[in-house]
């Protein structure tokens, strides 16, 4: 599918400030040589969220370089070259996206938001956990596949099949 050196996904949310942000992480921390990770949002925050923030460094990411960033900034003639888009939330992937150059794959996980307002500190902090645990697995599954010599359709069916092979419960209120 690729003639190039290394994958790059595109991680999209509304806000670029919490699932978005943790899937980039975690990509570059497991993705090793043959993956390159970004994220973005439609109507990026200032920026990313202090408890994934936290979170990111407790588990030992590098958090220096994280910022929220608009989707245009990937979508330009300047951009890197992006193989693989991933949104991660349900309002970005409702949304009128730009055209993004080179046309890479598009798939959709659906997860809920760990910044959500109306969930106390607690709440949230315990959601970030969880949204973490299961980008994890979702991205290890990405990183087992052959994705430079899949087919775009043949990587879309298995991307979108990756959420329904979960079984972790993520609800936060009992």
């Amino acid at each position: 599918m690729t003639d190039h050196s290394t994958f790059n996904v595109l991680f999209l949310c509304t806000g670029n400030s919490a699932r978005s942000i943790l899937a980039e992480a975690i990509l570059k921390k497991l993705g090793g040589d043959r993956f390159q990770s970004f994220s973005a949002g439609s109507h990026p925050k200032d920026r990313p969220h202090p408890l994934g923030i936290a979170l990111l460094s407790g588990l030992g990411h590098d958090i220096r370089d994280f910022r929220s960033k608009s989707w245009d900034e990937f979508a330009g003639p300047d951009a890197p070259r992006i193989d693989l888009i991933v949104t991660v939330c349900d309002n970005a992937a409702g949304e009128v996206c730009p055209i993004w150059p080179g046309g890479p794959t598009s798939v959709h996980w659906s997860l809920p938001d760990p910044a959500d307002e109306t969930l106390t500190n607690k709440e949230q902090s315990i959601l970030f956990s969880r949204v973490y645990v299961r980008l994890q697995s979702r991205i290890e599954d990405l990183i087992a596949l052959p994705v430079e010599a899949m087919e775009p359709p043949a990587l879309r069916t298995r991307l979108n099949g990756i959420p329904e092979l979960e079984n972790i419960q993520i609800p936060v209120r009992a």
